[in-house]
């Protein structure tokens, strides 16, 4: 009988995640898709709001959703001054601000936008500045659909259950990033296991916890800078590869001993975009001071930076901030953190179409969304520009919120989710 139970299980729960939930900023696949909802194609600030709500403080993290409830994290300055002021490292280009900020989650019910709860998961002096773009509640939660699992960074690793009851908490001590430029790190969690990345300038690691205790299974150093990718995870002959993007080196851990699989260096410096896996091959971006994607088959071992196991190479027009999205056939990335596109054949990496600019949209941070048939690129003016996929550059809609946003967008059934930097907007047609 258990068996049976167990085997409708693992039936039942893809369905589940990818049709009601948006369990992680990347959605329900990590790769930014889901197949079986048909959000807007059309809104504005004030059509097709099902309802809009204020979020105070700063936070560019993505709203995550699960079953009717919305996660969203937030970092809300008081106007309590900090009793001891930490110092900038000196190739620090930012310094701490004075004030304390309470770092927030908040859940809001997915039909009404009410707040169903709140959190201070603590009250402290961020230990650096952030760069202008960025802010302190950068990283964004994820769920399991058990346990809620908020990171933010030096400030703290946080479990909630859904009613938002503390179930433990971590400390890993101070990042120290690139510049001050800040953190975001976002939390990826695999069956019984939370994953945390921790690339900095001092001593980067990667940490593997038990998802219900936060205890650590294993932790492994990482030769690399300041980095502000998430990992995703593929199953693959066997084992489930943990697979982190980095300037030094793109590696592949098997997740359960923490053992490299395979690796890959000539990532560009920030090499922020999280790696997309389709077909057992794993899509990887960087485009920070130069361009570079490169597909690796799952199969790979070993130190292939030789270049002799990848699929294919392209050296233009990558993307910085955004990560790329995949439908059907098709890679879609923008150029740096320009409305620029580009889209390649998945099996030859040779350009279907791009780089093309895309006129009505301005600077992106954001990364794509997309459904079985359409693709959402949302700027940082708050426009949003619906386009078809397909061997040319269609535009299918034009929208805008007027209010900035760097978040990405949650789809879930018939809604879009957006967090601009004042609002969490829930889009759906009447």
């Amino acid at each position: 009988m258990l068996k049976t139970i167990l085997v409708f299980l693992a039936i039942l729960l893809p369905s589940i995640l990818s049709a009601e939930n948006w369990p992680h900023w990347r959605g329900p696949n990590q790769d930014g898709t889901a197949t079986n909802v048909n959000p807007p194609l059309n809104w504005s600030a004030h059509e097709n709001v099902k309802w809009k709500v204020e979020v105070p403080g700063e936070g560019s993290a993505t709203p995550i959703v699960w079953g009717n409830r919305v996660f969203v994290l937030s970092a809300v300055e008081t106007d309590r001054i900090a009793k001891i002021l930490p110092q900038p490292h000196p190739e620090d280009r930012t310094v701490p601000p004075r004030n304390l900020y309470e770092f927030t989650v908040f859940c809001f019910d997915a039909n009404t936008g009410k707040q169903l709860w709140k959190k201070i998961a603590c009250t402290k002096q961020p230990p650096s500045g952030r760069h202008k773009t960025n802010t302190f509640a950068a990283g964004s939660p994820t769920t399991d659909g058990r346990r809620l699992y908020v990171s933010f960074g030096s400030l703290g690793l946080y479990c909630y259950d859904l009613d938002g009851n503390k179930l433990w908490e971590r400390d890993f001590g101070t990042m120290r990033t690139r510049r001050g430029w800040g953190e975001a790190s976002t939390p990826l969690v695999h069956q019984d296991s939370l994953i945390l990345p921790w690339d900095q300038e001092d001593q980067s690691q990667v940490f593997v916890l038990d998802a219900a205790t936060g205890k650590t299974k294993w932790e492994k150093e990482r030769d690399e800078p300041t980095g502000w990718s998430t990992p995703v995870t593929a199953d693959y002959g066997g084992k489930t590869q943990l697979i982190l993007n980095g300037t030094n080196r793109i590696r592949s851990y098997d997740l359960k001993s923490g053992e490299i699989i395979w690796q890959a260096g000539g990532m560009t410096v920030n090499a922020i975009p999280t790696p997309l896996i389709h077909n057992d091959v794993a899509y990887v971006m960087s485009g920070y001071t130069g361009s570079l994607a490169i597909a690796i088959p799952l199969s790979a071992q070993g130190d292939i930076t030789d270049g002799k196991s990848l699929l294919w190479k392209h050296t233009r027009s990558t993307p910085y901030v955004p990560s790329p999205v995949i439908v059907g056939y098709q890679i879609y990335f923008t150029a740096s953190n320009a409305s620029v596109l580009t889209s390649l054949d998945l099996q030859t990496g040779k350009p279907i179409f791009g780089p093309e600019r895309i006129g009505e949209l301005g600077n992106v941070y954001a990364s794509p969304v997309a459904t079985k048939d359409r693709i959402y690129l949302t700027g940082r003016d708050g426009t949003t520009v619906v386009i078809k996929p397909g061997k040319e550059l269609k535009i299918l809609a034009i929208n805008q919120l007027e209010e900035p946003v760097d978040a990405s967008p949650a789809l879930v059934d018939e809604r879009i989710y957006i967090r601009s930097a004042k609002s969490l907007f829930c889009l759906e047609m009447p």
